[in-house]
């Protein structure tokens, strides 16, 4: 692994899709990610400047602001994917452009608080739905165009390392500047 590939993965790479099912302690591990990762996000922010926010953390990477607003992006979007998979038979999800959302005025520019306080009130109402899924429900699938078929256990293992992944980036970069 290169010194780039070190700054853009510092967790290491997106876990694969199709996994086995989740145990208990499994599941409860990866929610308690989800449910701790608004407060880890507001700590990490905490005290940085305007100038620090506008710093990259990898040469060609988002900005540490950029990255905040990219963390509620894409949770919302999970979230939301996880309620249809709930609610309709399997459904095709659609993807975003990530990248072009990030160059969008509001993620380049805007108060990180704005994202902090929507990825709170999200991680709430997120975890509350996943623990009052049954069994047969954290089974339940979407297709994602990328990434074929996913499981609800699937997508909290994914989400989870996506929380601890972009919060190594937040905690890496502040650390340098």
């Amino acid at each position: 692994m290169t010194d780039l590939d070190a700054l853009r993965y510092p967790i290491g790479p997106m876990p694969r899709i199709g996994g086995a099912p989740l145990e208990g302690v499994e599941r409860a591990a990866l929610l308690a990610v989800l449910e701790q990762t608004p407060g880890r996000f507001r700590a990490l922010t905490e005290g940085l400047t305007e100038a620090q926010l506008d710093q990259q953390y990898r040469p060609g990477g988002w900005t540490l602001r950029q990255v905040v607003h990219h963390v509620a992006d894409s949770h919302v979007n999970s979230y939301v994917r996880m309620k249809l998979t709930i609610t309709e038979d399997s459904p095709q999800v659609k993807t975003y452009d990530e990248k072009l959302w990030a160059e969008l005025p509001e993620a380049r520019t805007g108060p990180v608080d704005m994202s902090l306080s929507l990825i709170e009130a999200l991680h709430r109402r997120w975890v509350a739905f996943l623990r009052a899924l049954t069994p047969e429900q954290w089974r339940r699938t979407f297709v994602h165009p990328d990434w074929g078929v996913v499981t609800i256990d699937d997508a909290v293992t994914l989400y989870a390392w996506h929380c601890r992944h972009h919060a190594a980036h937040v905690e890496s970069a502040a650390a340098r500047v």
